[in-house]
């Protein structure tokens, strides 16, 4: 679906590639119809954006497609033209658009979407009311949209799972016990009580695998599996809330408390000034509204200094409010029915490849719950051929299964993976031979093979998967819409106080690396190389640097300068400003 250039048989290679499968898409096949939908959008994509929307709409709506991948640099707009292909594919019916996002683009996305469509309606599901959320979605589920329809999750709270513990009634039996006669005593019998599970539902016995009654304490305490009553196949256990369920206001106190400058009586100030549901909206949807906050007679709540401390902070910070553990996820694949969503836009779509990723399988689960997806990366493939294994199972099952990717017998796609490592990618076998000693008539050996992944896609594999489903686009072909640009390098000294700290942290910590490694221990190398590497940017906190393994306090070292003070980088920084204001 694109051409690249770069190489001296770059025009001969791309021919034979187009003979043998030609593209769906070309600049002389735009829709003029698609095109008007563009051209009414709020904010309008540029040309080079336009003919990717356009093939990307070709390959789902016309060719029929499961899966449309974008592949473009960082900073050509893929948010854009996710935005702008949902829009198109509106008027082809998809009118309810799923986003998988990052978490710190919750945001971003909503208000994109909201200044680039006309009447757009965005659901954030990923704040405190999520759950409330999805109960009124499934509500309104019968009825279709006349206007898009976005439902942004952010990519951590798209988990799946949720706590659950056993559930049963306690069912007395009592049965008579006889005990034999003896010298002293003659003999007698007495009534026994017993407690065992039974069905909350209809009151049937629970029993094991032998069919014997199980105890009710013994049952209560098992959370190994969940199971079912045999009578009415009602289930044995429920949702539980993990701890101590607690009020809005206190979650909500506690959150406000891991902020810089707030403590519990300000937290308690705030709280009886504003009220939990306004604090909560905006530390769950615009963080930075908070930092804002004005009283009744429009003064600022924080000052210039609580502003910027508190500022650094909430831009690395993600606030919870959610009180139990059910996943959005679940939800979804449960209560909503199959194709609910008509299109699934997963940005960053690389982190989505492993195995074993619990974010992975449930963006795999996700993309079943819609008719078509969307990939926006700009990371495909990270060297290796399954890189691409799963994420590929996940968006194009059918393609996959057409190949013979299937599960195995184990209900595991490890088979399937390791074939398509093996047909597309590159394994080393390696054969190491071993003495075992002499026999009597011959001398024994014994070999071993070990087999390990190496980099390299073949061509193939880029033919089947990648280029029939891919788009792809670089910044220098949006063209010159960017401001020109001229880097410099400038050497700034350190002061002394901060550079006198450094070597200290440098001697320390190169000793301690230089004593692992004499024990064949390499655990530090990357430690030592990211702590020295950084922390004359981050010299304004307290730097304690432990042994990933043994936790092990290596060194500790003060903050030089404290929160307010100005760096040596950052009075360079500004002396370059006020020269180019003058």
């Amino acid at each position: 679906m694109g051409v690249h250039d770069g190489c001296e048989y770059a025009t001969g290679l791309m021919d034979a590639v187009s003979q043998q499968n030609p593209p769906i898409y070309n600049n002389n096949q735009v829709n003029p119809a698609w095109d008007r939908i563009m051209n009414e959008l709020k904010r309008q994509p540029f040309e080079a954006q336009r003919e990717r929307v356009h093939a990307i709409c070709q390959l789902l709506a016309v060719e029929g497609e499961q899966a449309a991948i974008l592949n473009g640099e960082m900073g050509c707009g893929k948010t854009m033209m996710g935005i702008a292909a949902a829009a198109v594919l509106f008027s082809e019916g998809y009118r309810r658009t799923l986003v998988i996002s990052p978490p710190h683009l919750v945001y971003k996305w909503r208000r994109e979407i909201l200044e680039t469509i006309n009447d757009a309606k965005v659901w954030v599901l990923n704040g405190p009311d999520t759950l409330r959320q999805l109960l009124k979605i499934r509500a309104e589920s019968h009825t279709k949209p006349n206007v898009p329809e976005f439902f942004i999750i952010g990519r951590v709270r798209m988990r799946m799972g949720f706590d659950w513990q056993s559930s049963a009634v306690a069912r007395k039996i009592y049965q008579r016990q006889n005990v034999a006669e003896t010298e002293a005593m003659p003999s007698r019998s007495y009534i026994s009580t017993h407690q065992y599970a039974a069905c909350p539902n209809c009151g049937t016995m629970v029993t094991d695998d032998e069919g014997n009654p199980v105890g009710f304490v013994f049952f209560m305490a098992s959370n190994e599996r969940r199971t079912s009553c045999c009578e009415c196949h009602s289930p044995l256990w429920t949702l539980k809330r993990p701890g101590k369920t607690k009020s809005q206001e206190e979650v909500i106190h506690k959150e406000i408390c891991k902020i810089p400058t707030i403590g519990p009586k300000t937290a308690d100030k705030l709280l009886s000034s504003f009220g939990s549901e306004t604090l909560s909206a905006m530390l769950s949807d615009n963080v930075f509204e908070f930092i804002n906050l004005m009283d009744d007679n429009g003064d600022l709540v924080f000052s210039d200094r609580q502003a910027t401390r508190m500022e650094r902070a909430l831009a690395k910070q993600v606030f919870s409010f959610g009180q139990g553990g059910y996943q959005p996820t679940e939800f979804i694949k449960r209560y909503l029915p199959d194709g609910f969503f008509d299109l699934l836009i997963a940005d960053e779509a690389h982190e989505y490849k492993n195995q074993g990723s619990a974010q992975g399988q449930a963006m795999g689960v996700l993309a079943s719950k819609a008719r078509k997806s969307v990939l926006l990366t700009g990371t495909m493939l990270g060297g290796y051929a399954d890189d691409i294994f799963y994420l590929l199972w996940r968006a194009l099952p059918n393609r996959m299964i057409e190949d013979h990717y299937c599960y195995n017998a184990n209900n595991s796609l490890g088979s399937a993976a390791m074939g398509f490592m093996r047909e597309h990618g590159v394994l080393k076998d390696v054969f190491k031979e071993t003495s075992s000693g002499n026999h009597r008539t011959a001398k024994g050996k014994r070999m071993t093979v070990h087999t390990s992944k190496a980099p390299g896609f073949g061509p193939k594999g880029i033919v089947r998967y990648v280029l029939p489903y891919t788009a792809f686009l670089k910044l220098k072909q949006i063209g010159h819409v960017l401001p020109s640009y001229e880097e410099r390098f400038i050497n700034v000294a350190m002061m002394d106080e901060q550079a006198s700290a450094y070597e200290y942290l440098s001697q320390e910590l190169t000793s301690a690396m230089k004593k692992a490694l004499a024990k064949g221990d390499k655990t530090l190398l990357g430690v030592v190389l990211n702590v020295l590497l950084a922390w004359a940017d981050t010299c304004f906190r307290e730097e304690e640097v432990l042994h990933p393994r043994t936790k092990e306090v290596l060194v500790f070292v003060k903050p030089v300068f404290s929160e307010n003070d100005i760096s040596p980088k950052e009075n360079e920084l500004i002396e370059i400003c006020k020269k180019i204001k003058h």
